[in-house]
């Protein structure tokens, strides 16, 4: 007799990061929800445990030699997970940035504008029939000869590179060129080439200051350095570079984001005067369709280039016939390529996404943008009997895009998938069919499943975090309105979508600035400037990583480390030994392990299987090498100290003002859970925004200072979010002034006033439709944010900080 298979994933023993050896079961062809308070685990057992072992055994069954070109994540700590079919995973991570990542090609879009194009457009007569990749600016194929399919050329000028010509070369005048000893370098070698370098810029020669800053020569001559009273320097053969070059060369070259950054300041950007900026060749840049280039196409908002396929709209002013773009064939190639781009691009208009082009690069997309862009590419793909594995994917999102989400993630369980998302949002969290609650608490206090069934269940689940948000319906005590104390003016902004649009943003208040994706919020935001009356000084609080390798954590972001390096510097035995606080270090030579230069694991080659990472076989991860080791402080080594959580830290540091201010500020912002040594690289978006914040609120309380945040709520629970509320309403108090780009319509509630951009996204949006208090601006009903708002405040579910 045949048995039907078991509908449940049935996960046992699991033991990722802070899981205590969890057994759970949860149903395949659902829409199940993960949830808890930030740091409980969650993530850990959805795409830690499950979706990490639905992609070892997919490996499992590729060659041993495919398999190392692949990256894969390690084997999870699970006794045994049944019932798993295969997994895809939709992260909010993204990759290295690149200008040729684009909309198109992250949803495919281009490919199938490039073949329409192709095999549908209009060519000039006489002209040959170009390949689909001849409409691509990153093939060879296509890309503009002049920029290379960057659409930009990037040049210097005298002015940008010496900003102050009353300086001598000696003095700086050269701004461009990099300090310290590569910048007196090139100085010494244009000494020694015979040039003035004591003499003001601007009473050099004018052939002498061309040579300087735009030589293509790279002349080496031997330099005799100036002797130091302490230190003999020998003659050395240095070679000059211009500054136009070195500038060129890192911008081009450096992986340096600060040092690229300094580079960029130093060109102007213009667009290329043999494209257009279109980025393709004069030939592909010929061929039209619907009396529009290619490059325009994909400069359009999807939504107004699906008016125009669709030949309705105000943006379609091709004449009749024109979309057969002179197909020999006849119209119907024409017509079955655009009803497929139409249909690809009905997917991510119903992710709130129209607003965006082909065009517009990856690295100015949010996260939560660019995991909705994978997603709709998914909805397209047709797979059948899978499990999604989603992280957070209404980030960013206004309640009104919400509702579409969760009309997509419904049709993806519909097509016989299942839908696993990590995810915060309540409205979500109601709609899931099965909700995962973990915790109770965060670190050592969560890693169990406290609820695994229907949302109502959660009901009866006492000590879970949630449920009083889902359930509790009880108003919150009311809170009066600060007044503002003054006005910053911001604007006239034209920016995107923004067209001349001037702010009054009040003072002394926490101000939300709300409205759906894409109206522009961010925009305006960015505009404020510091230094301008009301900001004379601002902190822009984002939710960047605070490094971007293992050896930045949070103690070394935080300042807390050179504390704790110093104590243990101080001890006797230290002291006797000569140690000094460098020691500490597992950055530098001398106390750190050089098997694995301080990084606590070393790299595996095997022949025709993936690298894999494994503990230091010398310190066993520890980082430090025997003899720093043997130093103890209050009887721990320095090791063990960044092994503490920022709580028990703080009970170990306990009398020490130095520490107990930086990991007391840690703790109230809700980040009690991680530990001193969290590599920066493993923390999330709200993880990193926090400990921002925290090195804010620890500093000694200075004059006025504006606090910027944009989407301060984003992967944080609703109780997190009470913690957030809790610091920002308290800045305020301080007499400082807070501004907020939020979708979270509870702390939109909780603000003071409020400013809502809209009333769509994109071309739609770009203009202010209410402001005054969340009173004033859900009673104004223009836009959609008054509805949701309005909703919230008849609730009278209040904000994380106290209601309205």
């Amino acid at each position: 007799m045949h048995n039907p298979p078991d509908p449940h994933v049935r996960v046992r023993g699991a033991r990722e990061h802070n899981l205590r050896d969890v057994d759970v079961d949860i149903p395949r062809d659902r829409l199940v929800v993960f949830t808890g308070v930030s740091g409980s685990g969650k993530s850990s057992l959805a795409f830690g445990t499950i979706y990490a072992e639905a992609q070892r055994r997919y490996f499992e069954s590729v060659a041993p030699y495919a398999r190392r070109l692949i990256r894969q994540v390690g084997a999870p700590r699970v006794r045994e997970i049944s019932g798993l079919p295969p997994a895809v995973s939709l992260e909010q991570r993204r990759s290295a940035p690149t200008s040729r990542s684009s909309v198109g090609t992250v949803t495919t879009l281009s490919n199938s504008l490039r073949m329409l194009f192709s095999r549908a457009g209009e060519y000039p007569p006489g002209a040959e029939r170009l390949d689909s990749d001849a409409f691509s600016p990153n093939t060879a194929a296509g890309a503009c000869p002049e920029c290379h399919g960057l659409g930009l050329v990037h040049r210097t000028s005298e002015e940008l590179l010496v900003p102050d010509p009353s300086l001598s070369v000696r003095e700086g005048a050269i701004a461009a060129w990099p300090g310290a000893w590569q910048g007196k370098n090139l100085r010494d070698v244009l000494d020694a080439l015979g040039y003035d370098i004591d003499r003001p810029w601007r009473e050099l020669a004018p052939a002498d200051r061309e040579w300087i800053l735009f030589t293509k020569e790279r002349p080496v001559v031997t330099v005799h350095p100036v002797r130091d009273a302490d230190r003999i320097q020998r003659p050395y053969q240095g070679t000059y570079m211009s500054a136009r070059h070195y500038v060129l060369h890192t911008f081009a070259d450096s992986r340096s984001p600060a040092l690229r950054a300094r580079a960029e300041s130093f060109l102007a950007g213009a667009p290329c005067p043999a494209c257009g900026g279109g980025r393709l060749r004069p030939e592909a840049l010929a061929v039209t369709f619907a009396g529009r280039t290619i490059a325009e196409l994909a400069a359009l908002p999807l939504t107004s280039l699906a008016r125009l396929l669709s030949g309705a709209g105000p943006a379609d002013d091709a004449a009749p016939g024109d979309t057969d773009g002179g197909d020999t064939d006849g119209g119907e190639t024409a017509r079955v390529l655009t009803a497929d781009l139409l249909a690809r691009i009905g997917t991510v208009t119903e992710l709130g996404l129209g607003y965006l082009s082909l065009d517009r690069t990856t690295p100015t997309l949010s996260s939560g943008e660019l995991q909705r862009l994978r997603l709709a590419t998914q909805l397209r793909s047709g797979l059948f009997g899978v499990v999604y594995v989603l992280d957070e994917p209404s980030a960013g999102l206004h309640p009104a895009d919400t509702e579409a989400l969760l009309t997509v993630l419904g049709r993806l369980r519909a097509a016989g998938n299942s839908v696993f998302v990590v995810e915060h949002h309540l409205e979500v969290m109601r709609s899931a069919e099965w909700l995962v609650d973990v915790g109770p608490g965060a670190g050592e206090h969560g890693g169990r499943v406290v609820h695994s069934g229907p949302v109502a269940g959660l009901a009866g689940v006492a000590e879970s975090a949630t449920r009083r948000f889902l359930f509790d319906r009880a108003p919150a005590p009311a809170r009066p309105v600060r007044e503002p104390s003054g006005v910053l003016e911001i604007g006239p902004v034209t920016r995107h979508n923004l067209r001349g649009v001037t702010a009054r943003l009040p003072l002394g208040v926490l101000t939300a600035v709300t409205g759906v994706s894409g109206s522009g919020k961010s925009t305006l935001v960015g505009a404020i400037t510091e230094g301008s009356p009301g900001a004379e000084r601002m902190v822009t609080v984002d939710q960047r990583p605070i490094g971007r390798t293992p050896r930045s954590n949070i103690a070394t972001y935080t300042g807390l480390f050179d504390v704790v390096r110093k104590l243990f510097a101080a001890t006797g035995e230290a002291r006797e030994r000569g140690y000094t606080a460098g020691r500490f270090s597992f950055n530098v030579r001398g106390g750190r392990c050089e098997t694995c230069q301080g990084e606590g694991f070393v790299s595996v080659e095997l022949l025709f299987l993936p690298s894999t990472y494994t503990p230091c076989p010398e310190c066993g991860g520890a980082r430090y090498n025997p003899a720093t080791l043997e130093i103890r402080y209050r009887g721990r080594n320095i090791a063990e100290v960044l092994d503490l959580t920022v709580e028990s830290a703080a009970e170990f540091f306990a009398g020490i003002p130095a520490a107990e201010r930086s990991l007391g500020a840690l703790a109230e912002v809700g980040l009690g859970h991680l530990q001193l040594g969290r590599p920066a690289t493993e923390l999330s978006g709200g993880e990193a925004q926090r400990i921002k914040l925290a090195g804010e609120l620890q500093r000694p309380r200075r004059a006025h200072t504006l606090y910027v945040l944009d989407e301060p709520t984003t992967g944080l629970h609703p109780a997190d979010v009470e913690v957030l509320m809790r610091q920002l309403n308290g800045l305020v108090d301080a007499g400082h002034s807070v501004v907020v780009v939020e979708h979270d319509m509870e702390v939109v509630a909780s603000a003071d006033r409020v400013i809502d951009l809209g009333p769509g996204g994109g071309d739609a949006g770009g203009r202010i439709v209410a402001e005054g208090t969340p009173r004033e601006v859900a009673a104004a009903g223009a836009g959609p944010t008054a509805g949701y708002l309005a909703a919230v405040l008849r609730g009278g579910r209040g904000p994380a900080a106290g209601g309205v």
